[in-house]
C-alpha cells in the first residue's frame, strides 16, 4: 500500500505540473496545429530521466522508493506519451499525416537524444565534482 501511495503522489505532482507547463506552452505558441507543449513535456520529461537515470547508474544514490516515487509517479505523471498518442491519431484522423509524421518523428528523435543528453550531463556533473 506504501508503494502505491508514493508512486502516486509522484504522478499527482507530475501531472499537474505537466498539466500546467503545456497550458503554459500551448498560451504561448499560435493556436495552430501542431502540439507542442506535449512535445515540449516529452523531451523534457526524457531529458529529466536521462539525467536521473545517469545519476543513479553511476553513483546507486535512488532507493526503491525514490526510484518509484521518482520514475514510475512523477516522471510516469508528468511525461505523456498517451496524449502523444491521441494527438497523433487526431492528427491522421482529421488528415493531416504530415503535421503526424513531423510530430511522430520529432518526439522520437528528440526525446531519445534528450535522454542521452541527459546521461552526459550527468557524467559531466560527475566530473565537475570530482574536480572539486
Amino acid at each position: 500500500m506504501q508503494n502505491i501511495l508514493i508512486v502516486g503522489l509522484g504522478g499527482f505532482i507530475g501531472s499537474v505540473t505537466r498539466y500546467k507547463l503545456g497550458e503554459l506552452i500551448f498560451h504561448m505558441t499560435a493556436q495552430g496545429r501542431f502540439p507542442f507543449g506535449t512535445l515540449a513535456v516529452n523531451v523534457l520529461g526524457c531529458l529529466v530521466v536521462g539525467v536521473l537515470a545517469g545519476i543513479a547508474e553511476r553513483h546507486n544514490l535512488f532507493g526503491q522508493e525514490l526510484r518509484l516515487f521518482l520514475f514510475t509517479g512523477l516522471l510516469g505523471g508528468f511525461t505523456t506519451f498517451s496524449a502523444f498518442g491521441l494527438e497523433t491519431v487526431h492528427l491522421i484522423r482529421r488528415g493531416d499525416l504530415g503535421i503526424a509524421a513531423l510530430y511522430v518523428g520529432a518526439s522520437v528523435v528528440l526525446g531519445i537524444t534528450a535522454v542521452w543528453l541527459g546521461f552526459k550531463l550527468a557524467a559531466i556533473a560527475d566530473a565537475v565534482n570530482a574536480i572539486r
